[in-house]
């Protein structure tokens, strides 16, 4: 049976790639602390290279790198690089001394920025924060550690759109907690698209993809179809059962002004708010991408709408769901 290492094993991600890799891969999890109390737990630090070092060499088959600084807020920012990049070299420079030939790189469609068309996995890459920018850099450390011996390694770098699902707190959910609250707003028309993926899916293709010849594959993660904002938000309250007739509905020029104001506002109180210029911005704009997933034979265990009506029904219905949707 061949031994995986999932690094930041204990986040979202990671927690269900574990359950679907259990079965077929031995899983260990390296992370900061051992807060899901996993059987096969490593503690360690990507910044440290000792305990990377002392924590990976287990003969290890892969390495599963989900590890990163991703939040908007993250103070000080020299946190992006002290994990998303030293941590990607110190990765690659344990995985040479130990001779470990196999990594995953989960990486972010934040790389390619703001687009005004369907990014894939050739576009041109225009990150506009520090998360987007040090994820591209991972990527070259990463990049350069597959050429250094390219018969020999194997680099699959997966660059996932914005992730839900059970247990998570992301966007996603939080839009979900909004409008069963009946306290979401609309910012704009509603007609612009975003392109999301459920973790179960997610999961399934990093498993799939560790069955790869060597060399470098790089992809795309997203679940088709795209929804705009408006129809993701009328399924999500055809599920919960909200009237989906009323919304209120704020201009985008007067959101974006109350969010210049409040990052305005923060800078002198030197405190964070909720709403930011940028966040509304992100909320507002095309996330549109396209993946070539299925050149490798890959298909998505769920639907993306039985995907949301499953986590609706696990966060807002009944925290014992029986699986009564899919096993």
């Amino acid at each position: 049976m061949h031994k995986v290492c999932l690094i930041g094993g204990n986040g979202f991600i990671g927690t269900n790639l574990q359950a679907v890799l259990k079965d077929e891969f031995e899983t260990f999890s390296f992370d900061k602390k051992n807060i899901k109390n996993s059987k096969n737990f490593i503690e360690g630090n990507v910044t440290n290279i000792a305990t990377l070092e002392e924590g990976l060499n287990k003969n290890f088959d892969f390495l599963i790198n989900l590890a990163a600084e991703h939040k908007d807020n993250v103070s000080p920012k020299s946190l992006y690089y002290d994990v998303n990049v030293q941590g990607s070299i110190n990765i690659c420079n344990v995985a040479k001394k130990l001779n470990i030939n196999n990594i995953v790189f989960l990486s972010s469609v934040a790389i390619y920025g703001f687009s005004k068309t369907p990014c894939d996995e050739d576009s041109e890459k225009k990150p506009f924060n520090d998360y987007g920018k040090t994820k591209l850099e991972a990527e070259k450390v990463f990049l350069s550690w597959q050429k250094e011996s390219p018969l020999e390694r194997k680099l699959i770098i997966i660059r996932p759109t914005a992730v839900f699902g059970l247990n998570n707190r992301g966007n996603i959910f939080n839009l979900i907690n909004q409008l069963r609250k009946l306290s979401f707003f609309m910012i704009g028309n509603g007609s612009n698209k975003k392109s999301i993926a459920y973790v179960e899916n997610l999961s399934a293709f990093i498993k799939h993809t560790l069955n790869l010849r060597n060399g470098c594959h790089i992809f795309n993660y997203v679940d088709k179809p795209d929804f705009s904002m408006k129809n993701l938000v009328n399924l999500i309250k055809k599920t919960l059962g909200v009237d989906s007739k009323f919304t209120i509905k704020i201009p985008y020029f007067i959101a974006l002004f109350f969010g210049y104001s409040l990052d305005i506002l923060g800078f002198f109180l030197r405190r964070k708010f909720q709403i930011s210029a940028i966040r509304i911005k992100k909320f507002c704009s095309n996330s549109l991408f396209e993946t070539s997933f299925e050149k490798i034979g890959f298909e998505p265990p769920y639907e993306l709408e039985e995907a949301l009506e499953k986590t609706i029904l696990y966060e807002f219905e009944n925290k014992n769901l029986n699986e009564n949707i899919k096993n």
